[in-house]
């Protein structure tokens, strides 16, 4: 590998887009306007306990024809100051820390903000380009507690725990379109009872009179970013959590990524009564945050769930990613898929701890994988016969 230059950086400004999304492979929420977004909306930033500190490796002089040295890989970095909008939880080891006078903040954290999507975490195009990255991060991390890579590539991951991190799995509830030609499709390979529960709470919501809105880019105009803000906060408060995001990074989304981006409203009486808000690209819908002004009776389901998967039939997406948690997503055709993180933490006593806690939960993390999938919403092999 030719010798590179290591940049530390806190902001996003002074590297190229077409560069940066070079790198990220067409993943939205990747990109450079997605992470810029959040920097300069002030959602991820040093006042909110996000302080970027994205790696960088750069060619050591300009090839031949640019007038700049080009970037050749990066990973997404955060030093943190708490354990908010990960989805990977440390708060028991933050806890034993505490309890042994120890500090476990600042931590340095390898993640897409708020979002639990699995994805590249060392943008490289060669192994020996994302095994320097994870030396660079290592290196970085003797100054804090611990390091933290959440929903990497399985291979990325092997790289990590070659260098000495430790690897974590948990659960997600994915959707396949294997190419569905409607819903009813996609409904007549769910077991009898399953389906009629979706049909029945479709029908609900259509019964009481709520109709939708599906708008990408330019269609949605500034007061749909109001609206959406206002049930986003306004569900979040009736949660008693504080909102991670604000008004300014949605409109940044609508103005620099439009073609990634599917908002949904819902309307009762010609009034908006709820939202929803996904990215996505020609291989994968992520539904990522919503909101309501007013509780309906499956209104949730069908503004997250089916109005996304009716896109995703007609734009023949392959996967729909859920987010975290939500085994009422089983029922809904998501299937269970393992996803990793991988954590190296300096002191070498709760080092040794948390490997043999996760060896433990890894065992309970098999059993319970084994245990969703023998609860398959898809027919049984009897059903088709």
């Amino acid at each position: 590998m030719p010798e590179l230059d290591l940049r530390v950086l806190d902001d996003l400004s002074g590297v190229d887009a077409a560069d940066w999304n070079r790198l990220a492979l067409g993943h939205p929420l990747l990109s450079h306007e997605f992470f810029h977004a959040l920097h300069q909306s002030g959602c991820a930033a040093a006042d909110s306990g996000w302080l970027p500190q994205f790696l960088t490796l750069w060619d050591r002089t300009a090839p031949a024809g640019a007038s700049a040295p080009r970037l050749r890989a990066a990973m997404p970095l955060y030093l943190k100051t708490h354990s908010y909008g990960e989805y990977v939880f440390d708060w028991a080891w933050v806890d034993a820390y505490q309890r042994h006078g120890l500090a476990y903040y600042p931590k340095l954290l390898a993640a897409i903000p708020f979002s639990p999507v699995s994805g590249p975490r060392l943008l490289a195009a060669t192994d020996a380009e994302r095994a320097a990255l994870v030396r660079a991060a290592l290196a970085l991390a003797r100054d804090v507690s611990s390091l933290h890579v959440l929903f990497p590539q399985p291979q990325e991951a092997a790289l990590m725990q070659a260098a000495g991190m430790m690897l974590r799995a948990n659960v997600q509830f994915h959707w396949n379109n294997p190419g569905y030609a409607s819903f009813d499709e996609f409904l007549a390979q769910m077991s009898h009872d399953k389906r009629k529960k979706i049909r029945q709470e479709r029908r609900r919501v259509r019964d009481a009179g709520v109709s939708f809105r599906r708008l990408r880019g330019d269609e949605i105009k500034e007061s749909d970013w109001t609206l959406f803000a206002r049930c986003y906060n306004r569900t979040y408060r009736a949660h008693r959590s504080t909102p991670y995001l604000n008004l300014e990074f949605f409109q940044r989304l609508g103005q620099t990524m439009p073609r990634h981006v599917l908002l949904i409203v819902a309307e009762l009486e010609g009034k908006p009564i709820a939202s929803a808000l996904n990215l996505y690209s020609q291989e994968t819908l992520f539904g990522r945050y919503w909101g309501a002004l007013q509780y309906l009776p499956c209104l949730h389901f069908e503004t997250c769930y089916y109005q996304a998967l009716e896109f995703c039939i007609e734009q023949k997406i392959k996967v729909f990613e859920g987010g975290a948690q939500g085994e009422h997503k089983l029922a809904r055709g998501f299937l269970p898929v393992k996803t990793l993180s991988a954590h190296w933490l300096a002191h070498p006593e709760f080092s040794d701890a948390v490997e043999r806690f996760l060896e433990r939960e890894q065992q309970g993390m098999a059993r319970y994988v084994d245990e969703l999938n023998e609860h398959s919403p898809f027919k049984s092999l009897q059903e088709e016969e």
